[in-house]
Parts: C-alpha cells; structure tokens; sequence
C-alpha cells in the first residue's frame, strides 16, 4: 500500500523592517552633525523631536509612522552630536592647537600603530589614542591622532597609557578627533595594555614569523591578514591585484572571518544537537575572543557586530529578527563611535549582512530546486547576493566596477574557510609547539596560495575592471541600472536572449577589437611623462626593450606599470634628480626583475640623510650607484644624456635638496628634452646668472608647476611644449595658475599627466609631436596610499617568491667626471592595464603609425608628497 504524503503549504513569514528607517536617519544625521555647530544640532535634536511628537498625536497611518521613526534617529543623533561636539569645543586641546602649543599629554593607545607610506627616510607612524590628562589642564577622554617615529612606536598595543611630550595641532573640519598631535620624543609607558591584549599580541607575532619562516613573501603577507587582521607584510602589488579583482575584502578581517570563525565553533555543538542557546553563548564567547585576537579596529567591530546579529537570530530561532538586530546594532555602534558614518567599509558590511539576510535564503531554495546541489546553491546564494547589494557602493566609493569580481569570488571561495581555520589553529599552537605552527601554516599556505593565484589572474584580465562615476551619484546611478535590468529581465523573460546575446557580442567582437586598436606605446617614442601620481617618472625608450628612466615617482607599483606598457626590460641607466620621496620612493618597482646597469644622481649635501636607504635599493638590483656633476656625458642606445647642473660647490651642507635637484638635458633623434627636477625660483635664476645654456624642444616643467619658478627661465628654454607631471587633485595647488600663464605668454603648449595619463612626445627633429595615452581610470580607481619600499639583499627572494638574476646591462658608454657613491635595493610587481590610444597635439605632426600592445597588467599608488 502506498501512502502518499501531503506537501503542506509553507508558513507565510514577513519582514521586520520597522527599525530600519530610524536607522538610517541616524545614520544620515550622524554624517552631518559634525558640520553642524552645537547650538545648531542641539536645535535639530529639539526641532525633530517636537515635530515627531505632533504626528504621533491621533491615530497616524503608515507613513506618518515611517516619518515619526526617521525624526526619532534624527533626534537621537543629533543630541548625541550636539553632546560631543560640546564637549570637544570646550576641551582645552583646542586652544592648544589653535596656538600651536608643545604639552606633555598622557594617552592611551586604541589601535596599533599604522606605519604611514612613502618615503626611504626613518619610518612615522599614525596612531589613533585617547588623551586621558593633560599637562596644566583637566581633559575628559579626547581622541586624537598622533604621528610620531615607528621605532619609538613599535610594541605600543592597543590599552597601553603612555606619556609624551607633542605639539598639538588643529583637526580639520569634520574629524572625529580633536586634534592632532606630533610626538617631540619617545612615549613613556605608564600602564600596560594588559595580560588579554598582550597575550593577543604574542600570538599574532608568532602567525606572522611563522609565515615570514616557510612561506613565499605574497601568501606570508597575505595570511596574517586574512586570519587576524595583520596587514603589516601586504605586498602592495598583492593589495593592488585584490582591489582590482574585487576580492579587496580579503585582504584583511571581515565578515567572511567571523562566519568562518563562528561556523567552526557551532558545528560541533550542532553535531550534538545542542540547544541553540548555549549555541550562541559558545558562539558569543569565541566572538569576543576573536575581536580581542584581531584588535578592536572598526574593520573588526563591524565584523563582529554583523556576527552577533547572527547569532541573535540562532538564539531566538527566528530568522526575521535578523532584519531589526542589524538595525539595531548600526545605531549602536553608531552612536558609540560615529566615525563609523562616513566609513564604507561599514557601509560595505551592513549593506552585505542585510543583502546575506534577505536574498541569499530564496535564491539558494530556487536553485537547489533546479537542481543545483545544496552548498554550490548556498555560496552561489550568498556570493551572488553579497555582490549585488554591495556593487553599487563599491563603485561609488572606488569608482571603480569590476566584471571579474562575481567570477573571482566564486573560485577564492574554497580557499578562504580553509586559509583561515588552519591559520586560526596555528595561532592558538603557538605556545605549545613551533613546530606544530610551522606546519599549520606551510599547510595553510597552500589555499592561501590559490587566493594569490587567482586575484594575480583576475586582474590581469584585460579590462576585466572598468572606471565608474565616483561618489553618492556614481553609486545611485549604477544601483538605478541594476534595479531596471534586473526589473526587465523578470518582468518581460523574452528580453533575457537578448541581454545575452548582446553580453556574447560584447566579450567575442568588442573585447578583442578594444585589444586589437590599443596603440600604446607609439612609435619613435623620445620621452614618456608617466602618470605616477603626484610626483615625477619618465622613461627614454632607446631601442631593444632598453630605457633611461628619469626619477620614480612616489610608488613602485605605478612606474613598474608606466616601464611594461612601454615594453623596457633593461635599464641602462636611471637619473635621480634629487632623494624626494615623490621621486625615489618607487625606485624599487622600476629596478626589480629589471637589467639595470648605472643608478646616478647629482651632487649632494653633506647632510643627506636619505642616500643609505636610496644606496640599499640600489645595491640589491646589481646595480652601481655614482654621482654626476655638472659637465658629465651619457650615451645610451639612442639617447645623449648631458648634466648641465648642479656644480658640486653647491653642495653646501643644510642646503635645500630641491636646489641641488639634477638639471639635464637628453636629446633623442634631434629632439631635446630639459629635465628640472624640482627647481625653484632661487636656482633657475641662479643658472641663468650662471649663463648655462637651458635650451630644448620639450621642458620638463620643474616641481610639478610649483608657482615657485622664474619667468625668465621658462622663456629662456626656448621650449615648445611643457610636460608636467603632477597628481590629480593634488593639495598643493600644483600646477599654479600663474606659471600657465608664463608659458601660455610664451606659446608654450602644456600637456599634465593628471588630465592626459602618460603623455609622450613622438617623432624626430622636424618631424615631432605629442600623443597622450588617456587617463587611466582603473589605475587610479585601485591606487593606494604610496607604500614603503621593501629592500631585498643578493640573493634574497623578492615578494614575488622568486630568485632574483640581475645582468649588468653593458649599453651604456658613460663619461664620468665624479666618484662612486655607497652602492644600492630592489623589490615590485607588475604593472597593468590596457593601454588606450590617446590624443594628438603639440608641436609638428601627430603621432607615428601606432604598433602592437605590449603587457597587459598595470600598476597601483597615488600621489606622495609635492
């Protein structure tokens, strides 16, 4: 007899979504009130509040309800600002600052000390703390943020109380700090951070030597920042790979840690058939522990408040509290910590919880039932509505979109649970045994590993990421293009083979086209002004794969990529016009995995503090580093390198470095380039006085378009085009108004990097002219803070994991009038993206008949200082 069973109908269930407006309300509050003087929020907070009480009076419907919600967070928040920014306007800190005033501060550490970017110079690093007394003067808790050395620094955990003497100096406006200080000798520790945070401490030390110890440098980095938030050994190049890949919220703690963390914890308990209360007390107890491991930083917070609205959920048995425990916890943690507000990785994080929560479960039931097995439908699910939600604010706050992002997430997936469990056991063996951690990690070095692998290969996918509309709009506008294409594929299905076969003609005929016309680099290229941000970089082609490159800009991982587009594999010999950072910091890049045969720069003061670090880089390419003073001569291939200053009597000790910048003049099938370095007023009238002869086709503009200049010295180049290298949107105000005026009143024409992207100057003598490849927009989309170089000994693995082989590159014939300095380092990545065909102006004809493409990746950073 055969029964059949009845399906039972499934339980209607609803969304809670009743503290969701309030929520955002505050959130939108807490993003204004710092502009907002106390007396006007204190108004808003009342207005908001009367106005809510008049509605709920009589029988309000649904909207009015809604409205009455948002008034209530509006309320909420800004009487929550209105109290701090009280406080803060009355502490003393501010009268302080505004004087500019030295003060011996007691404060307490919140986070671990962030070694900031740039520079080959002692290492500073930006610490996040809270001043808890004050020399001469009662102060409540204030934050601040001081910079001070790294050495001084290193070993300050997160609850440590210091002393220090600094000098205090006003936040900008909208900060969520009160000031900020800069460090005038060592920090006294006055406390310790404490048996947790200490022993937190050790065992994330021992993660990151042991990955140093038997893992290649890219997964050694990659791990101790998957499995506890430890991005001090990020390769940049890696960092860089990930944004583009979309895979950026790997890189260090999130969401994915905690769900991975709290899965490992539960399925034992589950296995049991625990109840699901003590599921997540167990659950909770890890969490905490997990954040105290990880370091409270706001990454990990939000992290684990995103967890602890999972696991409200397990302990109520229903999942449509998960809606309003989020809620909940956003105004939470944004009334304790409103910097939180303006944070898209928070943004980031709720938006994906809340994507998790009310997508993922009906899109896995639907595709488990077109027959999709279980945990494929889960983490498609998830991936899928994860990805979805959190597009458009990627976008907007990147301005970036990446199509490879879906895709890549998909394959790092497996990888991640594994990496991260394996690396979270190795921490806790630790203590117990070396050994036993040693062979955690070289195991979890493996699916870390593929992680490396496949954000390396997503992002060298030829516009596998494209730029996008940064800011609020960006962000509306592809949330808007998401909503009417998903709303026309579901609501007219006869539309979907069409939307198909566009996406099939897009990647078969306009992808391979776009690849086919990409014209970079040009022909009888002369000189190359690379887009490296605020700072300088250009490349002499000079036949074979070879180049003279002048300066390096601000960050290896941009002038590595500006050297592969251009195909230079050899570096016969590279110009250092002076030891800035924005033009040394990325010599590093430019030098690694690169035939390099001479490294020069010009005479320098006695006092030069930066030449060991410069010297270090330089030894570990192979290369030899000498000094050419004025008179000295190059050849290189087809180039002819002529030193015109500075004379080495200038090298007075103290003396600015900018004055001793190289002045040199390279000319190339006819065709003379003047390169300035970063020049100033002073100096340019000091070598017209002088009576050198400055003149040239094409003028390096010097310090970026610095007002610093002398007419008179522009117009004695007898130039014809300007090229300027300079950051988008730098501060500096670079180039200034007044110097485009000069050269515009000498029928110059002025090409800048920061509105052309790599500009060159093609052609020969008679016959020349300008063509600028286009702005980049996923270069700079993925571009970070300019890193500090690493330095690599003989011998050593590069970051890459790979032996170094340097061949000396016997090219070049060099006329020496100068001695050998200290010899110099090495370390960088690939570069990257599809070169796009520019525009044609300047002087003479356009561009020669444009050849093959050659590379495919590019590089990342952004500006460093002007």
């Amino acid at each position: 007899m055969r029964v059949q069973r009845r399906r039972v109908p499934q339980r209607w269930s609803w969304t809670d979504l009743r503290l969701v407006p309030p929520a955002l309300g505050l959130w939108a509050t807490t993003l204004l009130v710092p502009w907002l003087p106390p007396l006007g929020a204190a108004a808003l907070a009342v207005l908001c509040a009367a106005v809510g009480w008049g509605l709920t009076r009589g029988r309000p419907g649904t909207v009015l309800r809604v409205v009455v919600a948002v008034l209530a967070g509006v309320s909420v928040a800004a009487a929550a600002g209105a109290v701090r920014s009280a406080e803060r306007g009355g502490s003393p800190l501010v009268e302080l600052a505004d004087r500019g005033s030295t003060v011996t501060v007691v404060m307490t550490v919140d986070e671990d000390p962030r070694v900031l970017p740039g520079g080959l110079g002692p290492a500073r690093v930006l610490v996040a703390g809270t001043v808890t007394a004050l020399e001469g003067a009662d102060v409540r808790g204030v934050p601040v943020l001081l910079f001070g050395p790294a050495e001084e620094w290193a070993g300050s955990l997160p609850g440590t109380t210091v002393t220090v003497r600094a000098t205090v100096r006003p936040a900008e406006r909208g900060d969520d700090v009160v000031a900020v200080l800069s460090a005038r000798g060592p920090p006294t520790t006055v406390q310790g951070a404490g048996a947790a945070q200490e022993v937190a401490g050790d065992l994330r030390a021992g993660l990151v030597a042991s990955a140093q110890r038997v893992l290649p440098d890219d997964p050694a980095g990659l791990l101790p920042g998957l499995v506890v938030g430890d991005t001090s050994a990020m390769q940049p190049g890696v960092t860089a790979d990930f944004r583009r890949a979309g895979l950026g919220h790997l890189t260090a703690v999130s969401g994915a840690n905690v769900a991975i963390v709290l899965a490992l914890l539960l399925w034992p308990l589950r296995r049991r058939a625990v109840d699901r209360r003590w599921q997540a007390l167990a659950g909770l107890v890890g969490l905490v522990g997990f954040v105290l491991l990880a370091r409270p930083s706001p990454s990990v917070v939000r992290a684990a408040a995103m967890g602890a609205v999972t696991l409200l959920a397990l302990a109520s048995g229903r999942s449509r509290v998960a809606v309003p425990a989020l809620a909940a916890s956003v105004c939470v943690l944004l009334l304790v910590d409103p910097a939180l507000a303006a944070d898209g990785g928070f943004a980031l994080s709720v938006a994906a919880t809340a994507g998790i929560v009310l997508l993922a479960p009906g899109w896995s039931r639907s595709w488990r039932r077109s027959g999709l097995p279980g945990p494929l439908a889960d983490a498609l699910a998830v991936s899928a509505a994860a990805g979805l939600v959190t597009a458009p604010l990627v976008a907007g706050l990147s301005g970036l979109v990446s199509v490879v992002s879906l895709p890549a997430n998909l394959l790092a997936a497996p990888a991640v649970a594994p990496a991260t469990v394996l690396g979270l056991l190795a921490v806790l063996a630790g203590p117990v045994s070396p050994g036993l951690t040693d062979a955690l990690v070289w195991t979890a070095g493996w699916p870390t590993r593929w992680l490396v692998l496949v954000a390396d290969r997503a992002a060298a996918v030829p516009d596998g990421a494209g730029g996008w509309p940064a800011g609020a709009w960006g962000a509306l506008l592809l949330a808007g293009a998401l909503l009417v294409g998903s709303a026309v594929l579901v609501r007219w299905p006869r539309a979907r083979p069409v939307a198909l076969a566009a996406a099939v003609g897009v990647l078969v005929v306009g992808w391979p086209a776009r690849q086919a016309t990409d014209g970079w680099p040009a022909a009888d290229t002369v000189v190359v002004a690379c887009d490296v941000g605020q700072g300088d970089a250009l490349v002499l082609p000079v036949g074979g794969g070879a180049g003279v490159l002048v300066d390096a800009g601000p960050d290896p991982e941009l002038v590595d990529g500006c050297l592969r587009r251009l195909g230079i594999e050899r570096l016969p010999l590279v110009l250092l016009s002076h030891l800035d950072a924005d033009h040394v910091t990325g010599l590093s890049g430019a030098l690694e995995g690169r035939q390099v045969g001479q490294v020069a720069t010009g005479v320098l003061a006695p006092t030069e503090d930066r030449l060991p670090a410069v010297a270090a880089v330089v030894s570990a390419a192979g290369a030899d580093f000498v000094v050419l003073a004025a008179g000295a001569v190059a050849t290189v291939g087809s180039a002819t390198v002529e030193v015109l200053a500075p004379d080495p009597a200038a090298a007075r000790p103290g003396v600015d470095a900018n004055a001793l910048s190289m002045v040199a003049r390279v000319t190339q099938r006819g065709v003379r380039v003047l390169l300035t370095g970063d020049l100033g007023a002073d100096a340019e009238g000091g070598l017209l006085a002088a009576g050198v002869d400055l003149t040239a086709e094409v003028l390096k503009v010097p310090h970026h378009g610095s007002g610093d200049a002398d007419p008179d010295f522009l117009a004695a180049t007898g130039a014809r085009v300007a090229l300027v290298s300079v950051g988008a949107d730098n501060t500096y105000g670079h180039p200034a108004a007044r110097l485009l005026d000069w050269l515009a009143h000498d029928g110059v024409q002025v090409h800048r990097t920061d509105l052309e992207g790599d500009v060159a100057v093609v052609g020969e003598t008679g016959d020349w002219g300008v063509l600028a490849r286009g702005v980049d927009d996923v270069q700079r989309a993925v571009a970070g803070p300019p890193s500090r170089p690493e330095v690599v000994g003989p011998g050593q693995r590069s970051h890459r994991g790979r032996r170094r082989c340097v061949t000396r590159w016997p090219g070049a014939a060099v006329r020496l009038p100068a001695t050998p300095a200290v010899p110099p380092a090495a370390g960088r990545r690939r570069g990257g993206a599809a070169a796009r065909a520019g525009r044609v102006g300047g002087a003479g004809r356009g561009p020669p008949a444009r050849p093959r493409r050659r590379g495919a990746r590019a590089g990342r950073g952004r500006a460093g200082p002007g």
